[in-house]
């Protein structure tokens, strides 16, 4: 199995798939010992009207273990949505992990509304 990071995003308040949010990706640099990380741009997509990107955020040789962030343009979406509050309380939704075997499959998926979000490493 080839290792990659792959992401889904669910719209919760409308109990679906959430289409056309811009995604991007970063692998970290630096750490805790140096302050905040340094970020250097790896992927940017939009999700699919299945909530998915069409293809890995990263994948094959340039798919290394280290930090990364995915930050998710959650108040775009929602706006586009026509959510009366959206960009009022989440505009981004950054997720920081850290891959410790890049032969692994990381997917990270979004679960969000307006309001609140949920992510978990899924399979």
């Amino acid at each position: 199995m080839s290792g990659r990071i792959s992401t889904h995003v669910l719209d919760t308040v409308a109990g679906k798939p959430a289409a056309g949010v811009r995604i991007e990706l970063y692998a970290l640099e630096g750490g805790e010992t140096t302050g905040a990380p340094a970020s250097k741009p790896v992927a940017e997509t939009i999700t699919n009207e299945d909530g998915r990107t069409d293809a890995p955020l990263l994948s094959g040789d340039e798919f290394t273990s280290g930090s990364y962030r995915i930050v998710f343009h959650a108040g775009a979406y929602h706006r586009a949505a026509g959510y009366a509050d959206a960009g009022r309380f989440l505009e981004t939704v950054p997720i920081d992990f850290v891959v410790t075997d890049s032969t692994e499959g990381y997917h990270v998926p979004l679960l969000v509304t307006p309001w609140s979000y949920s992510t978990y490493r899924g399979s």
